[in-house]
């Protein structure tokens, strides 16, 4: 590994370079130079001191004849004889005639006086046979007045006298031991080329395959997906579109030359409450088809419709076993509660989008004014994306409860196709009023209509709503012994306030009173000549023919 240390030999060797590359730099001794196994080898020969040579020679019998020490004893003789002690012709000798100065007298036999035995044959002292030896060899060099070390890997001229190795000489230095890399370097070494191959190998394969100016890279990657859950908190807004979502379903319906769209929910007992106006096609003799979650579609048949409040009831044959959706409670919303709209928009089945509740009580006509079908609503407006489709569909709290039905949109004005999309501006009947009329077109069939008996003047222009002074196409502004009758109410009394809330036009003041169920008693805040006045109205049922006036 890259961060291990390593001897300082294991160093050079992953380098490549072998010992003979490394010198000591001039320190140690020989001695410690050579005990060092793991330092680098050394080529530089070993100097003696001056008079000693490698192999001990024998002591001249006469000190007088001991030749002088001239401190180069090591390299041979001095310049000013030969090798063999005189300065005549050679003579060629054999070692093997074994001769002995001290058994010939001197001048005999070719003997020279100043020739001296201990000089005689090999200076090793080992006998040698045949070995033929020229005294006529040249004389060294004198030696220089300094002896300095002359650099790595100096020595006398091979083959020379005296010379290691040579006749004469010491015998040779045993030859240094090169130690090669150790295996954990060679595999290392190994995985060093292996990668520096593949990746050569790599480099050329790209430069190869890549298209010249097409911006295309053969070898672009992003990776993998990084990890995760899809798991989501309850209160998430994920979190309840996985709740809501298996209770909802889409509307399909078919009525003769015309067809709709929509979404509905489903509520307990297996029935499924969605707007008016999206089945109306279906009766009498139209036919609607109702697809759950699951994408499992059936049949189903209207119960019952209320087109006063946009409601209707209808029964599926078959739910798939989808649960039923959670009702809450209207009154308990307030402005800026997050909400979220889930239904069909644009026949897009399962769409789920998010806001928050932009106003409540928000007086809304749909449909065409005097006419019967004239939908009137308090509503809950949101600003969660509802466009044509989601009519009937959920609008849900944090919970998951629904709080409000998807009913009418505001637009900046019709397109070609006779609808436009989403502006911000939705609005979703209260659930406490779906609630009651559900149950009441399940029960009976038909729903009732809250009234309190008074027509409202529509010319009137001051704060608050006028009661009517005068009688319209047949009808009193206050009706004989009906709820506002018997709470003390007159023609031309102003009403100011319901329930605590300024009234600011007259639809306001219908939609307020038919978000109400038959029973209900309301605060009133009225003027009459000036004065204010509070009166306790209780919330009527309306004839059975309805009418969107008066109130």
């Amino acid at each position: 590994m890259t961060d291990d240390a390593r001897p300082s030999h294991e160093a050079h060797d992953a380098e490549g370079r072998t010992p003979s590359d490394f010198t000591d730099g001039g320190h140690g001794t020989p001695e410690s130079r050579r005990a060092d196994s793991s330092g680098p080898e050394f080529s530089r020969p070993e100097f003696l001191p001056a008079g000693e040579g490698p192999f001990p020679a024998e002591q001249p019998r006469d000190q007088a004849e001991q030749p002088r020490d001239d401190g180069w004893s090591q390299l041979g003789a001095p310049p000013d004889r030969t090798r063999w002690g005189r300065q005549d012709q050679p003579e060629l000798l054999r070692h093997d005639d074994r001769y002995d100065d001290r058994d010939v007298p001197p001048g005999e036999g070719g003997r020279d006086p100043g020739f001296t035995g201990e000089h005689w044959g090999d200076p090793s002292g080992r006998p040698r046979h045949d070995t033929a030896v020229f005294a006529s060899q040249p004389a060294p060099p004198p030696p220089p007045a300094q002896a300095f070390g002359m650099g790595p890997g100096w020595a006398p001229p091979p083959g020379s006298l005296g010379a290691p190795g040579s006749f004469g000489g010491p015998p040779p230095a045993p030859a240094p031991v090169r130690r090669g890399p150790r295996t954990a370097t060679l595999v290392i070494l190994a995985l060093m080329v292996a990668l520096l191959a593949s990746t050569l190998g790599s480099v050329g394969t790209y430069l190869l395959t890549k298209p010249a100016g097409s911006g295309r890279d053969p070898s672009f990657s992003l990776g993998g997906a990084p990890t995760g859950s899809n798991v989501r908190p309850p209160e998430s807004v994920a979190g309840v579109a996985s709740k809501v979502l298996p209770s909802v379903v889409s509307l399909a319906v078919e009525g003769g030359a015309s067809s709709s769209t929509g979404s509905g929910f489903l509520i307990k007992g297996g029935y499924v409450v969605t707007n008016n106006h999206v089945v109306a096609n279906a009766e009498p003799s139209g036919q609607i088809q109702i697809q759950f979650n699951n994408r499992k579609s059936t049949s189903a048949i209207v119960v019952g419709t209320d087109p006063e409040s946009d409601l209707a009831v209808v029964k599926p044959a078959e739910t798939f076993g989808a649960p039923e959706i959670t009702l809450g409670n209207s009154d308990n919303v307030v402005v800026g509660d997050p909400v979220i709209a889930i239904g069909s928009p644009l026949g897009l089945t399962g769409t789920v989008t998010s806001g928050i509740v932009s106003s409540l009580n928000r007086p809304v006509q749909a449909g065409e004014e005097n006419s019967s079908e004239a939908t009137w609503l308090s509503a809950v407006q949101t600003d969660a994306a509802i466009n044509p489709g989601n009519s009937g569909g959920p609008l849900v709290n944090v919970n998951g409860e629904v709080i409000g039905v998807n009913s009418a949109i505001a637009t900046l004005g019709r397109s070609v196709g006779g609808q436009s999309g989403s502006i911000g501006l939705g609005f979703a009947i209260p659930v406490n009023h779906a609630r009651r009329v559900a149950q009441e077109l399940i029960t009976t069939g038909k729903a009732k209509k809250s009234r309190i008996g008074v027509a409202i003047d529509p010319t009137y222009q001051g704060v608050g709503v006028r009661i009517a002074t005068e009688p319209r196409q047949g009808t009193q502004p206050v009706e004989p012994n009906g709820p506002a009758a018997q709470a003390g109410l007159k023609p031309g009394d102003v009403i100011l306030e319901v329930e605590g809330v300024v009234l600011q036009d007259g639809n306001e003041l219908i939609a307020m009173i038919r978000n109400r169920a038959p029973g209900e008693k309301l605060s009133i805040k009225y003027q009459r000549g000036g004065q204010e006045n509070i009166a306790t109205v209780t919330v009527g049922a309306a004839p059975e023919q309805p009418s969107p006036k008066p109130s």
